[in-house]
């Protein structure tokens, strides 16, 4: 009789079981479906008619930013920060808006998030370091390239004296 008792129990836990997961991946299938339908899915909405999709407008959307024209016979620029005019900053402020600027153009792409383990611009511990070293060794760092950063930031066309205004700006932001 024990035995008989024990195989209705399994039967019965077999059922909840089943019945469980059953219910379980309706509930599953009935929030797909709801979200499916939220999203415009099932909506019945034809989006063929939509202005939006017409093949003009997702052109127009897709379309490039820009065009690159190489011309064989001439060189191609060197695009210097150095050479930039700055007509109405006072001579003094020069070295610091061209330190900025080189910065800006060049080195925040690794230096505002540390990307490679380059120092993060403004953090005054990982800075504190390399300052001790002196500004020699950083500017013979930036001009020649130390570990993964490569020569100039990897621009070889940008002036020494940019480079050496970025590298006091740097250090600027991290005193």
């Amino acid at each position: 009789m024990s035995s008989n008792s024990d195989d209705q129990q399994i039967a019965r836990t077999i059922k909840t079981a089943v019945a469980v997961f059953a219910a379980s991946i309706g509930l599953v299938l009935i929030i797909f479906m709801l979200a499916q339908y939220a999203v415009g899915a099932y909506s019945g909405r034809v989006r063929e008619n939509d202005p939006a999709m017409s093949p003009s407008a997702v052109a127009e959307r897709l379309k490039p930013v820009g065009e690159v024209h190489v011309n064989a016979a001439a060189p191609a620029p060197v695009a210097t920060v150095a050479a930039a005019p700055v007509a109405s900053v006072a001579p003094t402020a020069t070295g610091a808006l061209q330190g900025k600027t080189t910065y800006d153009l060049v080195c925040v792409a690794c230096h505002s998030t540390g990307v490679a383990g380059a120092p993060k611009t403004g953090d005054k511990a990982v800075w504190a370091p390399r300052i001790a070293q002196g500004k020699d060794t950083l500017y013979a760092s930036a001009l020649n390239g130390k570990g993964v950063m490569p020569a100039k930031g990897g621009n070889p066309g940008i002036a020494d004296d940019a480079v050496k205004a970025a590298v006091d700006y740097l250090l600027s932001q991290a005193k």
